[in-house]
């Protein structure tokens, strides 16, 4: 596991987009993310309520993980680059 000490809970994946949890912190926002999605999704009884609290969580769990990936985002290919 990566050190917390840098300020980056996750790594980008080596090919594609995204990343990985790599520390206790990033481990802890994506089952808190998904617990609350769950509950979302069992609990509320309007649809659009339920999509539209679906779509707040998601979006702020994005921006939460781009800005804690070491190196940001982007489109990566493994080894190359």
């Amino acid at each position: 596991m990566a050190n917390s000490d840098d300020g980056y809970w996750f790594a980008p994946k080596a090919f594609g987009i995204g990343a990985t949890p790599v520390t206790w912190q990033g481990w802890a926002l994506t089952l808190g993310f998904v617990a609350l999605a769950v509950l979302d999704m069992t609990r509320m009884p309007n649809r659009v309520a339920r999509i539209g609290v679906l779509v707040a969580l998601l979006l702020l769990f994005a921006l939460v993980a781009i800005r804690k990936t070491r190196g940001g985002w982007s489109w990566r290919w493994g080894g190359r680059g």
